[in-house]
């Protein structure tokens, strides 16, 4: 039985004989690895706005609106040896207002993927090269279970938050619906920027009468969007 970090490597290795690549050849050391949707380099910040709608049941819903910024603050050496970068996110929610401390996230990037550190959880959010409908297991490194993302629309152009990205690399993380409830989770990330849109929906349908059945009338639930609003360096 294969460990976790064979099997993602088995994906990489079958990637490669796919498209008739070995390391020494000139075309494949030319080719775009996928590592450009992660930048790396320390000082490097991406902001976004962040609008949340909360649902209970039998209660108005709650909005929340606010911004995020998260910024490559070092590079270090984890303990196991292998080179990290550790992102410091803010919060704040206005423009204008003072960026508040908000929580710390860890990227590492290895030969054929990216790892990166959420509330103390690894999920690998790409595998390299980044190519069309390639699928892997999200949870590899954590105890969440199996949960199958899929690339899609690899290098296509794409316009968020008033800005259009030439290159950018949708993953579906989840996109299943019924009549009785969604369960929604995507990424996009551009060349040489990042993360630049999260879509996180989680609601349940009304489904007690024939009446709403179908109307996707919320019971309760969550959705949270998260759009590029701008970057730079410090």
């Amino acid at each position: 039985m294969l460990s976790k970090k064979q099997g993602i490597g088995v994906c990489f290795a079958l990637l490669c004989a796919i498209q008739a690549c070995t390391p020494a050849c000139e075309e494949c050391a030319n080719q775009r690895t996928g590592t450009e949707f992660f930048p790396i380099e320390v000082g490097r910040f991406v902001e976004y706005e962040v609008s949340e709608e909360e649902v209970t049941l039998g209660r108005p819903a709650t909005l929340r609106q606010y911004q995020l910024r998260e910024v490559i603050a070092e590079r270090y050496t984890d303990p196991t040896g292998q080179i990290a970068y550790r992102i410091a996110r803010f919060r704040r929610n206005l423009d204008g207002q003072r960026w508040e401390p908000d929580s710390t996230i860890t990227l590492r990037l290895k030969i054929d993927h990216a790892v990166r550190n959420e509330n103390g959880r690894d999920f690998v959010k790409m595998l390299f090269p980044a190519v069309e409908k390639v699928s892997w297991n999200g949870n590899i490194y954590n105890n969440l279970g199996e949960d199958s993302y899929e690339l899609k629309s690899v290098n296509k152009s794409l316009k968020v938050g008033g800005t259009t990205f030439d290159r950018t690399a949708t993953v579906v993380q989840q996109n299943d619906s019924t009549l009785v409830n969604q369960d929604k989770r995507v990424e996009i990330y551009a060349a040489d920027v990042g993360l630049i849109y999260r879509e996180r929906v989680n609601v349940q349908f009304c489904s007690s009468t024939s009446a709403c059945v179908g109307k996707a009338q919320v019971d309760f639930g969550t959705r949270q969007y998260i759009r590029y609003k701008n970057a730079g360096k410090e």
